[in-house]
């Protein structure tokens, strides 16, 4: 496959990057989480077992601004 072929094609999937980046977290034992409109200041945490959260995120870095770790705080249970 030619090159600008394959560009276009990924990029005419955008729509399946939110599933991709879903899935290889949970490939890697990782938890997902995503940004909801109607979460307001929170995120939405999905474990890989399925359990879903609604959470505080604070992005803990190193003395260069890189980011080191995730912390969340638990604020509800989603079903």
């Amino acid at each position: 496959m030619e090159r600008s072929q394959l560009v276009y094609k990924l990029l005419s999937n955008m729509d399946n990057i939110h599933e991709l980046g879903r899935q290889r977290a949970f490939e890697l034992g990782n938890p997902f989480y995503s940004k909801q409109e109607e979460d307001g200041d929170y995120y939405r945490k999905e474990l890989p077992t399925g359990e879903k959260y609604l959470v505080e995120v604070i992005i803990v870095t190193d003395n260069n601004d890189m980011p080191i770790k995730v912390e969340d705080k638990i604020i509800k249970e989603l079903s």
